[in-house]
Parts: C-alpha cells; sequence; structure tokens
C-alpha cells in the first residue's frame, strides 16, 4: 500500500499519502508519489507541493 501505484516507487512518505488521499479521497487504496499525482491530475509537482503546505497550514490531520 505504500508504493506508487503507476512507477512502483517504494516507501511513499507521509506527504505523498496524504495528498492523495486529500485529493482522491480517504478511501482511495492506490497510492501515488508526488510525481504520478502530478502527472495523473495534470499539475505540476511545485503546485502539489504548495497545496501540503497549505493544507498543513490548516492543521489538515492527513499531514501530521
Amino acid at each position: 500500500m505504500n508504493n506508487c501505484y503507476v512507477c512502483g516507487k517504494q516507501n511513499l512518505n507521509k506527504d505523498e499519502i496524504g495528498i492523495t488521499k486529500k485529493l482522491l479521497g480517504k478511501n482511495e487504496q492506490r497510492m501515488f508519489c508526488l510525481s504520478c499525482l502530478a502527472e495523473q491530475l495534470e499539475v505540476t509537482e511545485e503546485e502539489l507541493a504548495d497545496k501540503i503546505n497549505e493544507f498543513k497550514k490548516e492543521g489538515c490531520k492527513l499531514f501530521e
């Protein structure tokens, strides 16, 4: 479960898991690394990193 569904990157970090669940749904079983999630959502990795920081500042429990 801690591997990227697309590229197979192992041991995804808590931010990669958190942003996947935040944007695709808490019940999402397929996890994505930042690069593959950005490609899937047609955004840049930098945009995802900005959203992660935004969610952290808001106190989102997925990023604790």
